[in-house]
């Protein structure tokens, strides 16, 4: 009950402040009209022009499908190879016979 009363008297003790004037004075206001704006038109056509020049280069497809032929022979390559070597694996049966 006393924690209930302090809390309204707090409350009610900050309702009665002033509030705080957020604007900002005469000499820290901003200096200048801020950046120029663009046109949108010069805008576009510098975009279609970086993505018509990033068209004519090196096929990706290509680049992709060679990767695409190692990552699948080193698959095939670490699905032939055991995964313990025969020593490893006879260490790890004579430590732990329960785990087989």
């Amino acid at each position: 009950m006393m924690r209930l009363m302090i809390l309204v008297l707090l409350g009610g003790l900050a309702a009665c402040a002033p509030f705080p004037d957020l604007d900002l004075p005469a000499d820290r206001a901003p200096v200048g009209d801020g950046p120029a704006l663009a046109p949108l038109d010069d805008t576009l056509a510098r975009a279609a022009a970086l993505d018509t020049a990033a068209r004519t280069g090196p096929d990706p497809t290509a680049a992709l499908a060679a990767r695409l032929t190692a990552l699948t022979a080193r698959a095939a390559r670490l699905r032939q190879a055991p995964v313990i070597d025969p020593a490893d694996r006879a260490r790890l049966q004579r430590r732990a016979p329960a785990l087989q």
